[in-house]
């Protein structure tokens, strides 16, 4: 586990679209996940579109991204939760479900999508990565979308498009 933030990346000037996926449950904690990520985001790429769909929970965050992802792509789908473990496995089964599915996601349409959905022990735990400084997971996600969403235009930049595959929709 990290202990600190990574270093923010260059700023991202062209307009870019991203889209957050956050759960509402664990309001508290995911709302300061969805500010931190936006207000980062805000910083690292000034003339990027946010779109934000609230869903329930954090189980149903892919079908909401694969329905964005099947539709008009985004530069980067940020995926944004907070689950807190319990006295049962149903804590682990949903995160490791919304993990597969969303690496799923990723791969099959070629987009970036940065999972920040947190499977956490306590509520102190969620505060000190969702409202804390030091590691904050809301600014690591705008962070890890930045990055992204510059390695993706440097690859549509530099990368000839085979003619029998299609290019990545931009």
């Amino acid at each position: 586990m990290s202990t600190a933030l990574p270093p923010k990346p260059r700023i991202i000037g062209p307009r870019v679209r991203v889209c957050i996926v956050a759960a509402k449950y664990n309001e508290q904690f995911a709302d300061a996940l969805v500010d931190n990520a936006v207000e980062e985001i805000g910083e690292l790429m000034p003339s990027t579109r946010i779109d934000l769909i609230r869903v329930p929970g954090a189980f149903e965050i892919p079908v909401a991204a694969a329905t964005v992802l099947d539709r008009e792509k985004p530069g980067c789908v940020i995926a944004l939760g907070v689950i807190l473990k319990g006295a049962t496995a149903h804590a682990d089964l949903i995160a490791n479900s919304v993990t597969s599915a969303l690496q799923t996601l990723a791969i099959q349409h070629k987009v970036p999508v940065i999972n920040e959905v947190l499977l956490v022990e306590d509520e102190k735990q969620a505060y000190a990565r969702c409202i804390g400084a030091k590691l904050n997971r809301g600014k690591e996600a705008a962070r890890a979308a930045a990055a992204m969403v510059d390695v993706f235009h440097e690859l549509d930049r530099t990368m000839p498009v085979d003619s029998e595959t299609p290019a990545r929709a931009k």
